[in-house]
């Protein structure tokens, strides 16, 4: 296996082939060993399922192309070129995740212009662009006009869902080389959880088996019994439904639960942000200009709440977006059992209640309640209320 920045990679062995051969080809560019540019792609898209690691990949890929060891392989890990990429603070590397519900055309014509300046390092300016599907379609433009006429050492690495690439417009991605990443098997991600994060190899087996494939949350899983406890409530919902009343009562936990998990993630945070803004604007001075000082900060905190509050709406959507993956596994897990297939379960460890339901509902009813889900997580990416659109699911939940 090949290591350094690649060992990132889990179940990745053809896209970590390729992204090595493009990263040797614009290793030798700038070194002028060759002045052939083919072996080497100015943009590329990222696809893959969610927890495939499409944003690993993309920074695995700038901190190889930055890369200064003497080498044969690109991307060692060690070298000043690797750390700092992998660390943020690469002067040539900027990353754009957004921190709302989109990215902004204002932002991303900032982007554009900064990449089009020559690196200071003498290797690639490389623009990491993460949910590139949340692109509005006038940041879709300004990004367009910069792929279709790169600058000569700039490389655009952009990532989105497999799920919906169609969410990237086709101009951009036909002007992207395509890299498909493959959810990783349970195996793998256990052995990565066992040996770089120092898991019990049985708590790594349990959380690899259930995490759907999806490496951080396996980590996450393993490691927070409250994150646990989540996906627990989640997946009584189903055998827990058996009064009208009921259905209010579980919308209800699963709203509250999104929110926590995403007030979980964005506390300390946000208050990180706040801190190091009133610190930037000389919080605690005194003296001459203090008054004027006082007075520009007080917008700038207005202007940081309002993206932290964005940021918060996107988290607590992505929680609860979550909770319904892990629902509509059930309904698959229930399908399965029901038609006697070996097919592996999303909820191994719930195959007990998985069967109780598969002896209780008739197929067409358990399908009737996956696309119940199905239309839930549609209805939020269409900005309906959370609690309306939960509780229109758990009410066809509970009638099948």
């Amino acid at each position: 296996m090949t290591g350094g920045v690649w060992s990132q990679l889990v179940g990745q062995e053809h896209a970590v082939e390729v992204l090595v051969a493009a990263a040797t080809a614009g290793k030798a560019l700038v070194e002028g060993r060759t002045s052939d540019a083919s072996g080497m792609t100015h943009a590329w898209l990222f696809t893959g399922p969610p927890g495939s690691g499409r944003s690993t990949a993309a920074s695995a890929f700038a901190a190889a192309l930055q890369c200064v060891d003497g080498g044969p392989i690109p991307g060692c890990g060690e070298c000043h070129g690797c750390r700092t990429t992998l660390s943020g603070t690469h002067a040539d590397v900027r990353v754009v995740v957004p921190e709302g519900l989109s990215i902004s055309v204002a932002e991303m014509r900032a982007l554009v212009q900064t990449s089009a300046r020559r690196p200071t390092g003498g290797r690639w300016q490389v623009v990491i662009i993460a949910d590139a599907d949340r692109l509005t379609e006038g940041a879709a433009n300004a990004l367009l006009k910069a792929v279709e006429e790169p600058p000569e050492r700039t490389v655009f690495l952009l990532c989105a869902p497999s799920d919906h690439p169609d969410d990237v417009s086709v101009t951009i991605r036909s002007r992207c080389r395509p890299m498909a990443l493959r959810t990783p098997a349970a195996p793998a991600i256990a052995e990565v959880l066992v040996l770089r994060d120092g898991i019990e190899p049985e708590m790594a087996r349990w959380a690899a088996s259930v995490c759907g494939g999806h490496i951080g949350r396996a980590r996450r899983l393993a490691r927070d019994e409250a994150a646990r406890d989540r996906r627990a409530a989640v997946l009584r919902i189903p055998l827990g439904v058996r009064r009208f009343s009921d259905v209010f009562a579980a919308a209800d936990e699963l709203v509250k639960a999104a929110e926590r998990d995403a007030s979980e993630v964005s506390k300390t945070r946000d208050d990180a942000e706040k801190e190091a803004l009133r610190t930037a604007l000389g919080a605690g001075g005194t003296g001459k200009g203090t008054a004027a000082a006082t007075r520009g900060a007080k917008g700038a905190e207005r202007e940081l709440e309002r993206r932290q509050k964005s940021r918060a709406t996107r988290t607590q959507r992505d929680a609860l977006d979550l909770a319904l993956v892990d629902l509509a596994g059930f309904y698959r897990d229930v399908l399965i059992t029901a038609s006697g297939s070996e097919a592996a379960l999303n909820h191994p460890d719930h195959a007990r209640q998985s069967t109780t339901a598969a002896t209780a509902w008739t197929p067409e009813s358990t399908l009737t309640r996956l696309e119940a889900v199905l239309a839930c997580r549609e209805a939020l990416e269409l900005n309906v209320k959370p609690r309306i659109a939960v509780e229109a699911m758990i009410t066809a939940l509970y009638r099948g």
